[in-house]
């Protein structure tokens, strides 16, 4: 096998197997009584606190290797 062949058969099985994993299971709503909130009623993942954080640190790290990259060339 060639490594072309390979790489093809391990990306056709990382696809596979991102098609058919779940990392959770989607939360059902709350079914007791009362008119509720609005909104799917799941718990928010932690992520979702670091949002605002992710964003800036991928625009610094952007930044960064933008400029690296374009002083090596020059």
């Amino acid at each position: 096998m060639n490594m072309k062949t390979i790489n093809k058969l391990v990306l056709s099985f990382f696809l596979f197997t991102a098609m058919i994993m779940n990392a959770q299971t989607p939360s059902q709503p709350g079914t007791g009584g009362g008119t509720g909130g609005s909104g799917t009623g799941s718990l928010a993942s932690p992520v979702d606190m670091y949002v605002y954080g992710l964003g800036i640190v991928a625009v610094l790290f952007i930044a960064f290797f933008t400029r690296k990259y374009t002083a090596a060339k020059a």
